[in-house]
């Protein structure tokens, strides 16, 4: 163990200095909005907590941006995979409100549990079916489509892809759009099996699993964020790398969209003075270099936790029709 520990503070040095190179460079031009952005929303908007004023602050946010697609949260899942109607007594009003102060907006139902010995167990048949129900459950509600979280999937689990096959069969795409959001992806090959080492959960998927678990959706949004980088411009260079690993590893087909952290939590995985969003949107702007991508966007994580700084970088850095100002990070 304590070769483990050295040799991954050796991994840690090298992979810093790669990480600052990464951050350097200018954006490339039409590196910004291709109006596919999206969204993470509280579960206040489905138990009554948020009404007509928290709605009418949001709304003029989102018109004022690229967010097309909202994944408001309906959960936890019940670790037997069902979901209890009684946790979005609101939801209709939620999806009307929306859709009709956002003309064109989608609204999905967040659905999501913790992936642990005795919480939620993927590799149970009868708890897959049982989420692929409560996905048909949130359809029937009036959602427009499903958005699943699970945390941590291991790398190249099976029990993911047979849910996400069992909910595609049950929510066909003419009937309802179904996203996850997914883990990093390992930045150096080898690295999602010595994460799981030294973390001990998953911690980055390989590319081959993305691309897998990335067929089976119409949309996947990267969580890159929850990094441990120290610096802004350490993590720019992260979500670079996660930027186009990420392209190379998402078929064209689906809809990538890359989290960005507007939330404010300081503990040993999240530093709010290095993953912010403009760092985030420089780290972004930086891999798409100049893919001409169409279906691609960011994702804010999340609205109750945005600021109104966040919001102006946001705006800035990413939705500015010039191709947004010069950004530096530190």
């Amino acid at each position: 163990m304590t070769v483990l520990f050295l040799v991954s503070g050796v991994l840690a040095v090298a992979s810093g200095a790669a990480l600052y190179a990464l951050s350097l460079g200018t954006p490339a031009p039409g590196s910004f909005t291709r109006g596919q952005d999206a969204m993470w929303l509280g579960h206040a908007w489905v138990d009554g907590r948020n009404g007509d004023r928290e709605l009418a602050t949001l709304a003029a946010r989102l018109r004022d941006g690229g967010v097309r697609d909202v994944y408001l949260h309906t959960g936890p899942l019940s670790y037997d995979g069902t979901l209890p109607t009684s946790l979005y007594p609101r939801a209709a009003w939620a999806i009307t409100s929306l859709r009709r102060a956002v003309p064109g907006l989608k609204v999905h139902a967040w659905l999501g549990q913790r992936v642990d010995p005795g919480k939620l167990d993927l590799s149970s048949p009868a708890v897959r079916a049982a989420v692929a129900r409560a996905a048909v459950q949130v359809i029937a509600a009036g959602f427009d489509g499903v958005h699943y979280n699970f945390e941590p999937v291991p790398d190249g689990d099976p029990g993911l892809l047979d849910l996400l096959d069992r909910t595609r069969a049950a929510v066909p795409p003419g009937r309802g759009v179904l996203s996850m959001s997914v883990h990093h992806i390992e930045p150096l090959p080898g690295m999602s099996r010595v994460g799981g080492l030294v973390l001990g959960h998953a911690k980055w998927w390989t590319p081959g699993y993305l691309t897998e678990v990335a067929r089976r959706l119409d949309q996947v949004a990267v969580m890159s964020y929850d990094t441990a980088q120290p610096t802004e411009a350490l993590y720019t260079g992260y979500v670079r790398r996660q930027t186009e690993l990420a392209l190379a590893a998402v078929p064209p087909g689906t809809r990538l969209v890359m989290g960005l952290p507007a939330y404010h939590d300081d503990n040993l995985t999240h530093h709010a003075s290095a993953e912010t969003v403009r760092a985030a949107l420089l780290g972004v702007r930086l891999g798409l270099g100049r893919s001409g991508r169409a279906n691609f966007g960011v994702a804010l994580y999340v609205d109750f936790a945005a600021t109104e700084a966040d919001w102006d970088d946001y705006r800035q850095d990413w939705t500015a029709p010039s191709g947004a100002r010069r950004v530096e990070t530190r």
